[in-house]
């Protein structure tokens, strides 16, 4: 089997569709769970001061691994997750520059994983690791089932002093998720 490409997104991905599972993000002051950040600090997304993006994404290829799952492209919102770390990153001064005081991706992978891809990717912002999924149960993020393995969906927030003012839910295309918080900042100044 050939290891994929992760940074292309294929033609004929599905697009996901609402399921209501962030229905209740918007407004929802988040709760206080420290988070281990690719930095090696602990990060609670509900202490951070000003405003944060943060998106949350199933998990970054492996170089040199196959998918977790066979059919993963099939999987609708599961395959994206590198391109959507790099529009972050391209985007990331667009984002400071609207105000944003902080950028973060978060899933379930482990902080040593988040590390070496955010070094293999040159990330300007850090990854936080929920490896026991304490913040995305406490937080009641929507995940998905994948070979036995309990992924976060795709979704973005932008949260202002711990209170998500807006909850991107599902992401598509994911590798212009940076793009639609930037033109949502846009609209709201």
């Amino acid at each position: 089997m050939a290891t994929p490409n992760f940074a292309d997104l294929p033609a004929d991905l599905p697009v996901p569709v609402d399921d209501g599972a962030a229905n209740h993000l918007a407004g929802l002051r988040l709760p206080d769970v420290a988070l281990t950040a690719t930095d090696g600090t602990t990060v609670s997304l509900a202490r951070l001061p000003g405003r944060t993006v943060v998106f949350a994404y199933p998990r970054t290829g492996e170089p040199g691994q196959p998918n977790l799952v066979a059919d993963w492209d099939a999987i609708p919102g599961a395959r994206g997750c590198t391109p959507q770390a790099c529009e972050f990153r391209d985007r990331h001064g667009d984002l400071i520059e609207r105000g944003v005081a902080q950028v973060y991706g978060l899933s379930t992978q482990s902080s040593a994983y988040q590390k070496e891809a955010a070094e293999r990717l040159h990330l300007p912002y850090g990854l936080l690791s929920d490896l026991h999924r304490a913040f995305a149960l406490a937080a009641r993020l929507p995940t998905f089932d994948a070979n036995g393995t309990l992924l976060l969906k795709r979704l973005t927030l932008v949260i202002d002093e711990g209170v998500v003012t807006k909850a991107f839910y599902p992401v598509f295309p994911p590798n212009r998720s940076a793009e639609q918080v930037i033109a949502w900042l846009d609209a709201q100044a």
